[in-house]
């Protein structure tokens, strides 16, 4: 049977990366190379998906490229809240981490990187966690309690979801495939989900277990996931996919 469908995958790098723990518990999240394995998994079982249907000698033979997104480590140092120490956020563990893989995903075949920005708003620097906050407000310490480890630098991605919507709609314009799979749990997409439709894609959004909202739901053709349904995962969703 000829090959009648290309599909472009689209995984939202910050929401699988925090998905991950709950869906693979058997992959080192802090090891890029398995991550990288995690996500080869996930494209190959959504292409396997497909095929059920398609039925090429091949699964990837469905695709036409894979696209992950995320944004570049913040660079900058920044000084604890408390104890005044810098902090270089350039060299941190996670900005390692990202680097590593990013360098990893490049190497891989048919695969595209999309990488915005983490910035730091203008005026806006350290929040108080929710949980010292509470005690704060309780009378349970006061304001000298307070440690480095009660606040986080106040940062923002920015470029990230506006790539996607851009890819989403660039892909249905110039049919370059006719199914987007889109592995996030985002509703900000709905707009760019609504336009592939119209245009006659096959929209699948894969939020790795994860119950959605209405508005998202409604503007899809399947909920469905590539990895198995976790066990004790209260937020799962039932599907036939």
């Amino acid at each position: 049977m000829a090959v009648t469908a290309k599909a472009a995958i689209l995984i939202d790098g910050g929401y699988f990366l925090k998905r991950l723990p709950n869906v693979r518990k058997d992959i080192d999240t802090s090891d890029p190379h398995d991550v990288v394995k995690a996500i080869s998994q996930l494209v190959r079982r959504h292409l396997e998906q497909l095929n059920k249907v398609y039925k090429t000698p091949n699964c990837f033979q469905l695709l036409y490229r894979c696209f992950y997104y995320d944004a570049w480590p913040y660079p900058n140092r920044a000084h604890k809240p408390i104890s005044e120490r810098a902090i270089d956020y350039s060299k941190s563990d996670v900005a390692i981490f990202r680097r590593q893989l990013f360098d990893a995903l490049l190497q891989q075949p048919n695969f595209a990187l999309r990488l915005g920005q983490v910035t730091k708003p203008h005026g806006r620097s350290w929040i108080l966690k929710q949980k010292p906050q509470e005690r704060l407000l309780k009378g349970g310490i006061g304001v000298s309690d307070l440690k480095d480890s009660d606040f986080y630098l106040y940062l923002r991605q920015k470029g990230v979801d506006m790539r996607i919507g851009l890819d989403i709609a660039t892909i249905t314009l110039k049919k370059q495939a006719s199914i987007i799979v889109l592995v996030s749990g985002d509703s900000d997409f709905v707009p760019a989900a609504k336009l592939a439709r119209r245009e006659g894609v096959t929209f699948i959004l894969d939020p790795l277990w994860q119950s959605v909202a209405p508005d998202l739901s409604e503007h899809i053709d399947r909920l469905t996931s590539g990895f198995c349904r976790p066990q004790r995962d209260s937020h799962a969703f039932d599907t036939e996919g």
